[in-house]
Order: structure tokens, then sequence, then C-alpha cells
């Protein structure tokens, strides 16, 4: 098999970098990373030199010999088909569904809560209020995790028993709750505690921590 490399941005900054650098290094799927640093006007990332690896001109890509994947949540799917043996998804289809069911609304939607509170996993944390739509962001939020704890999660502390892809899609929201102190019921905060806790996720944030890169206002 082709070796993978997987293109990322700023690990203290790119949410979507770091769903499947998170579910890859979990799996044990070998691959090569490459940190391209993103640059910001105020309003968000100017991407135009990342064209160079994507025609969208965004991270991550995922390269795989004449193969090329970019969009978080598609490079993910491709490595589930290439590893079907790391249980990147449940092995049940009625379950299995359900977890794709929830990784695709968190790729879809709860953009209040993105705009609003950035991952940063530098940030110390404190808490920031909310506009009423973040708070209706988070409040679904704990209302699926919660679901799907209580459905599926009795074989394991994550959405659906054991680590899935769903898990990682909502790495970066684990990171935005805590560092914003938002409040948050104690079943959503223990799911937190599982996902930060992570070996893998403590590795990325070691990296993060290291990076020299930083935006203003970080330290909102």
């Amino acid at each position: 098999m082709s070796a993978l490399k997987l293109i990322i941005g700023n690990k203290n900054y790119s949410s979507w970098s770091l769903r499947p650098w998170l579910a890859m290094r979990h799996a044990e799927i070998a691959f090569e990373e490459e940190v391209v640093r993103l640059d910001f006007d105020g309003e968000g990332p100017t991407n135009n030199h990342l064209k160079v690896y994507s025609p969208a001109g965004k991270v991550p890509v995922l390269f795989h010999g004449d193969t090329h994947v970019w969009d978080s949540l598609a490079i993910l799917e491709y490595v589930a088909e290439l590893y079907p043996d790391r249980g990147l998804w449940p092995k049940d289809r009625a379950t299995r569904a359900r977890a794709r069911t929830a990784a695709c609304e968190m790729h879809s939607s709860f953009t209040a809560l993105r705009a609003e509170l950035p991952m940063n996993v530098r940030r110390a944390p404190s808490r920031v209020p909310c506009s009423e739509a973040a708070q209706a962001d988070v409040e679904r939020i704990v209302e699926l995790w919660n679901a799907c704890r209580s459905d599926y999660g009795n074989d394991g502390p994550f959405l659906f028993g054991g680590f899935s892809i769903a898990d990682a899609m909502f790495a970066p929201v684990c990171n935005r709750l805590s560092i914003y102190d938002i409040p948050i019921d104690a079943a959503a905060s223990a799911y937190i505690d599982a996902v930060l806790g992570m070996p893998a996720y403590l590795e990325w944030k070691d990296a993060a921590e290291a990076e020299p890169w930083i935006i203003d206002a970080e330290e909102r």
C-alpha cells in the first residue's frame, strides 16, 4: 500500500485538521504529516497559497499515491475504507448509521458556535458569554452527545462506546467547550474529559503549545 501523507494547518487553530489526524493516530495508522502555516487577516485564514495542495485551497488534504482527498469527513471515510479492521465506524449497521448521522450533523451544522468560539488549544480556560444562537448550538450538541451515550455508550467512554469517526468530528468542539468554560451537564463533561484525555489528543496538544504562530485576540 502506498504511504499516506496528511497536510494539516496550525495545530493550535486548525479544527478541521485535528479531526482526521486524531482518528488516524488513535487507530495507529501510519502517515507522514506536513504542517502548513495558515495566515490570518482578522476575518479568517487566507488560503490562496494552499491551492498547491488542493483546488479548494483548504486543509486538511490526504495524499495516497495518485489519490488526493480533501475535506475532513471525506478523508476519514477514505481511511476507514483503507483500514476496515481499525474500527473507525461501529460494526453494527444501525449503530454505524447513527454514528454517520452524528458526524454529518457536526460537519454541516453549529455555525454560530464555530464563529464565536474558535478552537485554540493553548488558551487558558475562562468563560466567554455566548449569543443565543451559539447557546442553541451548545444545547443541541449536548443533547446529541447524551442521546448517543445513553443509547450506545455502554462499552466505553465515547459516543458509541469505542472511539469512532463521530468522536473525531466532535473533538474540536470538546476543546471549544472546555477552553471557553461553557456550562454543560456532568455527562457531557465526562465525555469531553474522555476525548481531551486521549493520548493522541495530548500529543496534538503538546505540538500545538510548541508552535510559534499567534493570531490577534488569541487570549480573548
